[in-house]
């Protein structure tokens, strides 16, 4: 995706510039049994219906734990990426910040042929909660304080029990 060894950066910019690559998608980790980092996909095409131009997805924070193990994608999720995907191929598609971006082959050279979607699809926006940043912190702060008046008071408790049946901590 972005390393510069074995000329794994050469190898990018010629399938690139070759204008061979439809998009990338990176999943979310524990997606497969075999496998618990995440994975990126590659879509490679020779006849692209956008030319010069690559999608790039970031969908890592997609998808449900079925157990401590492993991740699975509901159907939505399914219907998502196809969507995007097809609105692409019909030149549709809007980029969503912090989902997917279209991205001009010019731009990815720029960019010294890096195809890490987050790169390009950027930070999805947070919502202004309308409480200025000062209130927020010192109300954040203060409740951060109480939490911790709260864990000392449990930490005594629980070395007083312990002290009861003979364990010091």
């Amino acid at each position: 995706m972005s390393s510069q060894t074995s000329g794994e950066g050469e190898i990018r910019k010629r399938i690139i510039e070759d204008d061979l690559v439809e998009g990338i998608v990176a999943m979310p980790t524990q997606l497969f049994y075999s496998v618990t980092i995440p994975v990126t996909l590659w879509f490679i095409s020779k006849n692209k219906k956008q030319k010069d131009k690559t999608l790039f997805i970031d969908a890592r924070k997609m998808g449900y734990m079925v157990d401590r193990k492993h991740r699975d994608f509901t159907e939505a999720d399914i219907n998502t990426l196809a969507d995007t995907f097809t609105a692409f191929q019909e030149g549709t598609l809007e980029d969503v910040k912090g989902f997917c971006a279209v991205v001009e082959t010019a731009d990815i050279a720029n960019q010294d042929y890096i195809l890490t979607p987050g790169r390009y699809v950027g930070i999805e926006e947070q919502e202004d909660d309308g409480e200025p940043f000062e209130e927020k912190m010192t109300r954040l702060t203060a409740e951060l304080s109480e939490m911790f008046a709260k864990s000392h008071a449990l930490e005594q408790q629980i070395s007083e029990k312990l002290g009861a049946i003979g364990y010091e901590v």
